[in-house]
C-alpha cells in the first residue's frame, strides 16, 4: 500500500507543479505583456476555469495523499525512507497547498474585485502579478521536491 501511495503522491504533485511551472515559466509572462485591463481580465478569467474538477481533483487530492504520507511516515518511523515518505508530504502540504490557500486564493479574490479596464486594476497589476509569481515559483517548488522526495522513498 505505502508504494502506492508514494506513486500516487509521486504523480500527483508532478502533476500539479507542471501545472504551476507552466505559470511560472510563460503564463505570467505572456499576461504581463498585455495590457493591464486584458491581462486583469485573463487572469480574472482563469481564477474562475481553474475551479474544475480535473484541477481541483489533482490539486486537493494530492493534499488528501500527501497528508497520509504524513501518517506513513508516522507509522513506519523506524524505516530509513520514513524521513523521505514525511518530507513528501509536508513539502506538498506546506509548501503547495498551505501557500496556495495562504497566499495565492487571497490574491486572486483581491484581483476578483476589481472591474478590469479599472484606473485602480491598472495600478494593482504590477504588484500582483510580482507577488504571485514570486510565491508561484515556492509552490512550484514544493511540488516537484514533494515529487522527488515521493520517488526517492520508493528506492531500495
Amino acid at each position: 500500500m505505502l508504494t502506492l501511495l508514494l506513486l500516487a503522491t509521486c504523480l500527483g504533485a508532478a502533476l500539479v507543479g507542471g501545472v504551476f511551472f507552466a505559470f511560472s515559466s510563460f503564463v505570467m509572462k505572456a499576461l504581463s505583456q498585455l495590457p493591464a485591463a486584458m491581462g486583469v481580465a485573463t487572469m480574472q478569467r482563469i481564477n474562475v476555469v481553474v475551479i474544475n474538477p480535473w484541477f481541483l481533483g489533482a490539486f486537493l487530492g494530492t493534499a488528501l495523499l500527501a497528508a497520509a504520507c504524513v501518517v506513513a511516515a508516522v507509522w513506519i518511523r523506524a524505516e530509513p525512507r520514513a524521513p523521505w515518505v514525511l518530507a513528501a508530504g509536508l513539502c506538498y502540504l506546506l509548501g503547495t497547498f498551505g501557500l496556495t490557500m495562504v497566499l495565492h486564493v487571497p490574491r486572486n479574490q483581491r484581483l476578483a474585485q476589481f472591474d478590469a479596464a479599472s484606473p485602480q486594476a491598472a495600478a494593482h497589476w504590477p504588484i500582483y502579478l510580482h507577488e504571485w509569481t514570486r510565491w508561484n515559483h515556492v509552490r512550484t517548488a514544493a511540488a516537484l521536491v514533494a515529487a522527488g522526495c515521493a520517488l526517492w522513498a520508493q528506492m531500495p
